[in-house]
């Protein structure tokens, strides 16, 4: 077992829950955070927890939320939608996201499609270089009215 494996074998994925929320909110005090995936208020919570299509999953190491994936699913393209990845601002840089990831699509229930997209803002380039270090392949450039690069990657 590696040092990445020891690590993903600690992490627990699981839906996201109302009682997350707390950390979660206290998250988007993070300037960078908020401006990319913000703002994080009531509101969104009230739609994670009723919506019946997206789901959001929360992502915990040692008990301690780490990160928190939202997914939607693409009938179009059978894929997966990424809709956003949200980490620990004090995790920042530790290779958190990856790990969180990794653990997300070894779930079974993330079996059931083997396509997986991303759509990342152009004016995001943490994000970017996230995608482009997994691997991801930038399937469209962001266009004049589209500020989003597209990436996929397949099992």
């Amino acid at each position: 077992m590696t040092e990445r494996d020891a690590v993903c074998s600690t992490l627990n994925v699981r839906r996201f829950q109302a009682d997350d929320f707390v950390v979660y909110r206290r998250w988007y005090a993070d300037p960078l955070l908020d401006r990319h995936l913000g703002p994080m208020d009531d509101e969104w919570l009230a739609h994670v927890l009723a919506d019946t299509e997206g789901e959001q999953w929360a992502v915990l190491a040692d008990g301690a939320l780490v990160a928190v994936i939202g997914l939607t699913p693409d009938a179009e393209h059978d894929a997966w939608v990424i809709t956003d990845v949200a980490v620990d601002p004090t995790r920042r840089g530790q290779g958190w996201g990856r790990r969180a990831l990794h653990a997300l699509l070894a779930l079974p229930a993330m079996q059931t499609r083997h396509r997986w997209r991303a759509y990342v803002a152009e004016d995001n380039p943490q994000a970017q270089g996230f995608f482009d270090a997994l691997g991801w392949q930038r399937l469209k450039r962001p266009g004049a009215d589209d500020a989003f690069w597209t990436y996929g990657w397949q099992r």
